[in-house]
């Protein structure tokens, strides 16, 4: 199984201390994350694209160039990137720029966001949410798949025989589908025979089987072979030494931005007995000891049988140096254990 962080740099003020780091500082931490992964042996970084106050990431692509600069092996991705409101032509463009600085660690994880401030800031309205999002999603395919492409369509002017470069040091960039769990966009995925990332940051895991289970019948029915199709799942994750060390030190940030985010969309603020069942051996919480967070992980590979683990560990803001020792934790602690186990499960059929 690949192990890997993904990120939207979130810049809000500390829950325990109250006061914002500048953007400089967090882009500058964000370098040390990124470079932390790839030293203890984790497989992958993404980065979100968000388009407010609270997150710094509007721009994944140019991070992840700098990103390419200063590592060797780790796969840069993006964690979304928000298709419906960008070109797809400067999209490829981007990240076909960052496979060539990174020789071939390029990925996009396109998805239609979770949030909607990019539709009016680029100009597009929400009622074509996701009709822009399958065309636009269809042109970078073909952007992907030949140098020069004859294509129209609705919401974007048209490419007569045109070639866009440059091309990527890989054959063809890597592009997942980033799901949350709606079954249009599950479908979408497995007809197209796209690898999917499901995001599961609420309730418990167990309930998204059957979503897991659509997209490989969908991908079977469509002529796919499910045996190599990749299958990642995106949950919200921290490491401490102990089990109340984690709990303790990750609950006053996520709490601050659930509640912060949950009032934007009328959900209840975030308490400590809720963070408490969402962090039981069942809930969609990975938040405890390294042992704890293993059996977490393994429990969720006996669910779907995935081949991706990505780790949301900045949710609000946490202090950077214990965030760096919830990474380093990941990767000397736990990613080796879940590595040995999975390579001996059974294959997805």
């Amino acid at each position: 199984m690949e192990l890997g962080i993904y990120t939207f740099a979130d810049l809000t003020p500390d829950a325990a201390t109250g006061k914002t780091i500048s953007a400089y500082q967090r882009i500058r931490d964000l370098m040390e994350e990124i470079e932390l992964a790839e030293q203890v042996g984790l497989d992958v970084f993404a980065i979100g694209e968000h388009h407010r106050p609270d997150f710094i990431a509007s721009a994944p692509a140019v991070i992840l160039g700098a990103a390419a600069e200063k590592t060797k092996k780790i796969k840069l991705s993006s964690a979304v990137t928000v298709l419906s409101s960008d070109d797809p032509v400067r999209v490829f463009q981007a990240f076909a720029t960052v496979d060539l600085l990174s020789g071939g660690r390029a990925e996009i994880m396109a998805g239609r966001g979770s949030f909607i401030e990019s539709f009016p800031l680029f100009g597009y309205d929400l009622d074509d949410y996701d009709e822009l999002f399958s065309e636009k999603l269809e042109l970078l395919i073909q952007l992907n798949e030949k140098e020069k492409i004859i294509w129209r369509g609705k919401h974007r002017s048209s490419i007569n025989n045109q070639g866009v470069y440059p091309r990527p040091f890989q054959k063809k960039l890597p592009v997942w589908i980033a799901v949350g769990g709606t079954p249009e966009s599950v479908v979408r995925a497995g007809k197209l025979g796209l690898p999917m990332a499901l995001a599961i940051i609420g309730g418990e895991p167990a309930p998204f089987v059957p979503m897991v289970q659509l997209f490989r019948e969908t991908a079977k029915n469509a002529g796919h072979d499910i045996s190599t199709l990749g299958m990642g799942i995106n949950s919200h994750t921290y490491i401490a030494d102990t089990s109340q060390q984690a709990a303790d030190e990750f609950y006053p940030s996520y709490a601050e931005a659930m509640t912060r985010i949950g009032r934007e969309r009328g959900w209840q603020g975030m308490n400590r007995k809720q963070y408490e069942i969402m962090r039981s051996a069942q809930g969609s919480l990975l938040v405890g000891s390294p042992q704890q967070v293993i059996d977490k992980i393994l429990y969720e590979y006996d669910l779907f049988r995935h081949n991706r683990f990505l780790a949301q560990m900045s949710v609000g803001t946490m202090p950077h140096a214990k965030l760096m020792r919830s990474i380093e934790l990941f990767g000397t602690r736990v990613a080796p254990v879940i590595r040995n186990e999975t390579q001996q499960g059974n294959p997805v059929s």
